[in-house]
């Protein structure tokens, strides 16, 4: 009894001093940065809707919502060549965001960043700890730092975006498979879909491994976990999913109108550096993609080594082809990058020093081609290649390192 309450004691310390030093970082994100340089416009456009809704009864998906959105952004309607910036998320989003919409922006986007970078870190090192890799610790302070810093780390934070929740809950989804707490593994798989495109292949591909494997618990956490959020949105706003849809298609219609030209790396590779494959290369492309990534599932079933190669095989795919990409989303490609880094360390004499390299090479690499390539407030396209393309190479001609480190769920 006495060891109980003493383990008590230290996890209720902990949880405090870690509550103290959040508050403390949101404070001072809030002194240096989000008083003065109002931000972070991806959260700005959930934040906004989701208020809209809370304190003014608007439907967020509604074109009075995103007025009010777009009057907080720019002060006035948005023109053709910016930044609609609508809902456009599931409305359970607005349910997440519901504590901060009472505060001012400034201090909601503190709070939402550090949340943010908070996430980056916590899934980082769970997907350190399901790998169960354990670097020299000067290796595992400079991974920790570089999640946040490096290019798409970074971008995710100051953006406010919600991928880097999306990838926590796939880094604690998988962690907790390898753990055997299925219940957990399923409810945070379910909380992914706060950012569909992100996980519209890996989890049809984990549900149907979960039923190859017998997960049940799994599969049924993850479904109700899923109908709660739709439901609980439903008796909100009961006509959000056909609101969602219009809104979708009316943000991408925006493409043509001049707000961004970019597509998937697909789309750069086959109108932007190969025009002649033009739109049937593209097609071509994405089938190509999609076949051999069904196909490796298909293959691979019986083989639990290969999960995390097939896991990674998948969220590079969905980048790959996913129409109006986003390098923010990118972030997930964490996870099969740190397969690498783990095969890299185990493998090959040095190979600590070699994934610093790799690490430092990719810091600066990336945020000087953003440097040199940005137009105005665009990204430009070659931002969009390096990373899916070193992950793609590394998943076709390291494939066997990457299934011989590769634990089993």
């Amino acid at each position: 009894m006495t060891s109980i309450r003493r383990n008590l004691s230290l996890v209720l310390i902990g949880l405090l001093l870690s509550l103290i030093l959040f508050a403390l970082h949101v404070f001072a994100v809030y002194t240096v940065f989000t008083s003065k340089y109002p931000g972070a416009n991806d959260f700005y456009s959930r934040w906004g809707g989701a208020r809209a809704f809370w304190l003014n009864g608007l439907n967020p998906y509604s074109d009075e919502a995103t007025l009010q959105i777009q009057q907080g952004i720019y002060g006035r309607p948005a023109k053709a060549n910016e930044d609609p910036g609508p809902f456009a998320y599931p409305f359970y989003v607005a349910i997440l965001i519901w504590p901060l919409v009472y505060l001012p922006y400034a201090w909601a986007s503190a709070i939402w960043l550090s949340l943010l970078e908070a996430a980056l870190f916590g899934a980082a090192f769970l997907t350190m700890d399901m790998y169960r890799w354990r670097p020299p610790l000067w290796l595992a302070a400079f991974t920790a730092v570089w999640v946040v810093v490096f290019y798409h780390g970074a971008r995710t934070i100051l953006l406010g975006q919600v991928a880097g929740l999306v990838y926590l809950g796939l880094a604690l989804s998988l962690w907790a498979l390898h753990r055997r707490a299925d219940p957990l593994a399923g409810i945070a798989l379910a909380f992914c879909t706060i950012k569909p495109q992100m996980v519209y292949l890996i989890i049809p591909a984990l549900l149907w491994w979960g039923w190859q494997q017998k997960r049940g618990q799994f599969l049924a956490y993850f479904g109700g976990t899923l109908t709660l959020l739709v439901g609980l949105s439903l008796l909100l706003v009961p006509s959000w999913l056909l609101d969602f849809a219009n809104q979708l298609l009316t943000y991408n219609s925006y493409q043509a109108l001049g707000y961004t030209n970019i597509g998937s790396p697909v789309w750069i590779i086959s109108h932007v550096y190969v025009p002649a494959l033009g739109q049937g290369g593209e097609v071509i492309m994405i089938v190509a993609l999609l076949s051999l990534t069904g196909y490796a599932w298909w293959h691979y079933r019986h083989q639990p080594q290969a999960f995390h190669w097939l896991v990674g095989l998948t969220l590079l795919t969905t980048n790959l082809i996913t129409p109006r990409a986003a390098t923010t989303n990118y972030i997930v490609l964490l996870l099969p990058l740190f397969l690498l880094f783990v095969s890299l360390s185990r493998r090959i004499p040095h190979g600590n020093i070699w994934v610093l390299v790799l690490q430092l090479v990719s810091l600066v690499g990336l945020w000087v081609l953003f440097a040199a390539t940005v137009k105005g407030n665009f990204e430009g396209p070659e931002l969009y290649l390096p990373l899916p393309f070193l992950i793609l190479a590394a998943l076709l001609w390291y494939r066997r390192p990457f299934m011989a480190e590769s634990p089993v769920p």
